[in-house]
């Protein structure tokens, strides 16, 4: 008997069954999840090797292939690409639909594992991590201003707008795209060096020595405690100037002798520009797995609306 011939002879069942239908339909409408692209996780891993100060030659023959050669035995493996930069091996290996990422995750740390003998002994451990199919930002807000540098900016980008955006509902990570970091940076020249028989590793000896914080203890006396503290740490530009590089012949030499220290961004070889040529850092929204993309993205509006009238005049905020 078929689904037709029952409606007709019981035609109570029928409707009851409508109903059912029409009431989970009803339901699932405001459960429902709205997103461009399918929920789908595919079995994806990445290997990450930093080498500081390696060319992407040496990268390319010391670290990616071994580590590409171990990897290519694993079974189910259906694509390996990798990208050998400056001081920098990343490998992507994606695994056929059939395979568990899991499984294909610890074949990928095993292999890593097994050929690290084969590495540059100073090279940092690699690191092996299964690619999230949501881990993409969904929104970058774009943070510029003409009266301000890139690290007052990445400051305001972390402390107010990423502080405020991070706890949206739904929200995995904020990621800061184009951000400069304070840093002493030390400015060395050769000519003095070699006058002063000096090279940039005794400079780096004497800043390993010298700008340390360490522990000293405490005094005790029978109704007293006080705690020790050395302030060993250098802080401002004159700290580092003064800096006692070698004593030679009774003469202390000094990092002001051979260079000078400046307060200035860590990185600045990367620079991130919008319209205009204007420099600008970005804050980029990364979603949870399975979340729904069209709420975040709401409260993402409404925030930033509110965000607008807390911030500086001199602060332009777009959407990238």
């Amino acid at each position: 008997m078929g689904l037709s011939s029952l409606s007709i002879r019981r035609p109570v069942l029928s409707i009851v069954m409508s109903l059912v239908i029409l009431i989970f339909g009803i339901i699932s409408y405001f459960y429902l999840g709205v997103r461009e692209y399918p929920a789908v996780d595919p079995p994806v891993v990445t290997v990450t090797t930093s080498y500081p100060g390696a060319n992407p030659e040496v990268i390319e023959s010391q670290i990616t292939e071994p580590l590409e050669e171990s990897i290519s035995g694993i079974a189910g493996i259906r694509t390996i690409t990798s990208v050998s930069s400056y001081g920098r091996s990343m490998i992507r290996v994606e695994f056929t639909v059939d395979q568990d990422l899991e499984a294909a995750t610890n074949d990928v740390r095993d292999r890593v594992s097994r050929a690290m003998r084969l590495l540059p002994p100073d090279v940092d451990p690699p690191i092996v991590q299964k690619a999230d199919a949501d881990a993409f930002p969904i929104i970058v807000l774009t943070i510029q201003s003409d009266k301000r540098s890139l690290l007052e900016l990445t400051d305001i980008a972390n402390n107010i707008f990423k502080e405020r955006l991070q706890t949206i509902p739904g929200v995995s990570e904020v990621r800061i795209w184009g951000e400069k970091k304070y840093s002493m940076r030390i400015w060395m020249d050769p000519v003095k060096l070699a006058a002063y028989h000096l090279t940039p590793l005794d400079v780096r000896n004497a800043l390993a020595r010298e700008n340390i914080e360490l522990p000293a203890g405490r005094i005790e006396g029978k109704t007293t405690e006080l705690t020790i503290k050395t302030l060993g740490r250098l802080q401002t530009p004159d700290d580092f100037n003064n800096l006692i590089i070698k004593e030679s012949e009774g003469k202390l030499i000094r990092l002001q002798d051979i260079g000078y220290a400046e307060l200035a961004p860590e990185n600045i070889r990367t620079i991130m520009k919008g319209k205009g040529g204007i420099p600008q850092v970005g804050v980029a929204i990364i979603p949870q797995p399975g979340a729904n993309h069209i709420n975040i993205a709401n409260e993402f509006y409404k925030r930033v609306e509110q965000l607008k009238k807390e911030i500086p005049q001199d602060i332009q905020v777009g959407i990238g």
